[in-house]
């Protein structure tokens, strides 16, 4: 009886040992927000783009055979700030010897229920846009600006623009 008891305390000791040492997992989805601002902030540069005109697409046109080298080359910087800073900073090549290193300042939104990022492309347009985030990842975005949600005349055109980034 004195050896059972014992035996029974032992076995109990080891699995309250075994059930005491069980690590909690609690997995953190990466956010929208963080692939595109890393920790504190991240650089993104514009690579691509199409036109799609009523379902017909134009095919994927490399920003640097269709734009100033002096554009191509800019840079778009999201902040992981609570401001949302964003800022449009000039490449290494500049368009006149007296531009700056910072050509745009302003702050960017994110609403993650219908993915979409409002932010400026100066390239493109000189108002923030709603553009829907077709893709996210840490290294590749692509965003697309849907013109029949914009306008009260509705067209049937869309522009997709593709960033990378090499920032984390």
């Amino acid at each position: 009886m004195k050896r059972s008891l014992q035996v029974s305390i032992l076995f109990l000791g080891v699995i309250g040992l075994f059930a005491g040492c069980s690590e909690k997992l609690d997995p953190k989805p990466i956010t929208y927000s963080q692939l595109l601002t890393g920790t504190e902030k991240k650089t993104w540069r514009l690579v691509t783009f199409e036109v799609i005109d009523q379902k017909e697409r134009s095919g994927v046109i490399p920003v640097q055979n269709s734009m100033n080298p002096c554009r191509a080359d800019d840079q778009y910087v999201f902040y992981a700030d609570g401001g949302h800073k964003f800022e449009y900073q000039n490449g290494s090549t500049k368009c006149t010897a007296n531009e700056g290193d910072l050509l745009f300042e302003d702050s960017w939104a994110l609403t993650n229920g219908n993915a979409t990022l409002e932010f400026v492309i100066p390239v493109f347009a000189d108002a923030v846009l709603p553009y829907t985030i077709k893709n996210l990842t840490e290294n590749s975005m692509t965003v697309e600006i849907y013109f029949d949600k914009i306008y009260a005349d509705p067209i049937d055109v869309s522009y997709r623009f593709t960033f990378n980034s090499n920032t984390r």
